[in-house]
């Protein structure tokens, strides 16, 4: 699996198992801390496609929302 990376972004393909799954490659764990164990929320838009965020950045950015 080739990669495109630098130090604030990264492109890699993951393959979807029989059960749906994916794995998380390694720079994308380490780039956002992802350990096992954390939560993530899953966004999909059917015109933009699916995002990951950590749970907690998620709740922070809707909590910063509501101020405004």
């Amino acid at each position: 699996m080739k990669a495109i990376e630098d130090n604030n972004r990264f492109i890699v393909s993951v393959r979807v198992g029989p059960k749906g799954q994916i794995t998380i490659p390694v720079q994308g764990r380490k780039m956002f801390d992802i350990k096992e164990g954390d939560t993530l929320m899953v966004m999909g838009d059917k015109k933009r496609g699916l995002a990951l965020l950590k749970t907690d950045l998620f709740y922070e950015i809707m909590e910063q929302g509501e101020k405004k």
